[in-house]
């Protein structure tokens, strides 16, 4: 996918000089860092709290719980 970017002129100079120094294009010198700034971001904290919630409960625990809800009527399609 082609994007366009704007970036500071001293920034966009040492990107071209560390990819004339390592034999990569532009793009691929975009691409690797951009792959390293959103790995070092994490899982988001909210997705992680959720899956640790659904870790905790036993197979089925939701599934049953949705049932008892619509078998209590505190459920309408």
């Amino acid at each position: 996918m082609k994007i366009a970017v704007s970036l500071p002129d001293e920034l966009y100079a040492r990107a071209d000089e560390v990819a004339a120094r390592l034999g990569l294009s532009r793009s691929q010198v975009y691409a690797r860092a951009l792959e390293q700034f959103l790995e070092d971001q994490g899982e988001d904290p909210v997705t992680a709290a959720l899956d640790e919630l659904v870790a905790s409960q036993e197979p089925g625990a939701g599934a049953a719980a949705g049932r008892a809800l619509i078998d209590a009527g505190a459920w309408e399609w």
